[in-house]
């Protein structure tokens, strides 16, 4: 059956943010300022690695390619509530909603897929240090990242041709700043059946097996180090691993919130804050995290600003 006969809805409207009309202002203000600064911490990752041929390791590769997916993620949702802010136009198309969906969960399964690419490479790292080169060979990399893309454009693509085939009657109104697939099943007035197993089904698959291998991987790199306990060796695997597990965690931390959040029942205001948090927050905070606890993002980063200074002079 075509698209067109599946819905009677033309557009949605989202509600937003809680946030009082006098507050507006404010508001747009501050989240403009973090979007901002997170396009550009985010950028300036991309740049450190492409500039200093010391960050040409695989670590920094899939770094570097979780920069560009933070980007694309917030992009998918910010802009369009910054909009709605400014304008008071609450409205989506239809077309443009399941598409803002569809690659929301695109970037959000890549970013979390990432995650575990970069947990096994720690792995290596610490407890095979003298076969790393041999291991995280680049087609390896290659491999890894090809592998995340694919899985998740299959896992994107699913939800959205299944929630294509779903009928919207009379309800438009998605209490969210964004189309999200949860929200739009609400609203639906089919069978939501099929689609809520391939919601169990993926989210095993991108969130449960993901999340269970890097606490595998982080797992190996504690039995390794108390294997031989020193000062010097502790120290090597928090400036090895530091960054990414602080991510991770921050990662993790925001999407165990939102689901905790849900599933006792809380308001939908709480839920819209979580879903801020992980979409916005989280990876404006990134770039800090690997630029203050890194060393050799710091290194880099020194030599582009005493680079620059010369070139100024």
């Amino acid at each position: 059956m075509r698209l067109e006969n599946q819905s009677h809805v033309s557009e949605f409207l989202l509600l937003g943010l809680p946030i009082q009309p006098k507050q507006q202002g404010v508001f747009f203000a501050l989240f403009l300022g973090v979007y901002l600064t997170m396009v550009l911490g985010n950028l300036l990752i991309l740049l450190l690695i492409r500039l200093d041929p010391r960050l040409h390791t695989p670590m920094y590769f899939f770094l570097s390619h979780l920069a560009f997916t933070d980007i694309s993620f917030s992009s998918v949702t910010i802009p369009k509530m910054l909009i709605n802010m400014q304008t008071q136009d609450q409205s989506i198309p239809y077309a443009e909603c399941i598409a803002q969906m569809y690659f929301f969960l695109l970037f959000g399964c890549i970013d979390n897929l990432l995650l575990v690419a970069m947990a096994y490479d720690r792995y290596v790292a610490i407890c095979h240090p003298l076969h790393y080169t041999t291991i995280m060979r680049e087609g390896l990399c290659m491999f890894l990242l090809a592998g995340s893309w694919l899985l998740s454009c299959v896992i994107a693509l699913s939800h959205t041709i299944l929630l294509a085939q779903l009928s919207f009657c009379e309800d438009n109104i998605i209490p969210h700043f964004f189309c999200d697939l949860a929200a739009l099943l609400k609203l639906s007035c089919s069978d939501t059946s099929v689609n809520e197993l391939v919601i169990f089904t993926a989210g095993t698959a991108v969130v449960i097996l993901p999340l269970s291998g890097i606490l595998v991987s982080y797992g190996l790199i504690g039995v390794s180090i108390l294997r031989v306990p020193s000062t010097k060796g502790i120290c090597k695997a928090l400036s090895t691993c530091g960054s990414h597990l602080s991510v991770v965690s921050l990662f993790y931390g925001t999407i165990m919130a939102l689901y905790f959040s849900t599933s006792s029942g809380k308001s939908k205001d709480k839920d819209m804050i979580a879903s801020l948090m992980y979409t916005l927050v989280t990876p404006m905070l990134n770039p800090f995290i690997y630029s203050l606890r890194n060393r050799d993002m710091k290194l880099a980063l020194g030599f582009l600003f005493r680079r620059n200074n010369f070139l100024i002079q």
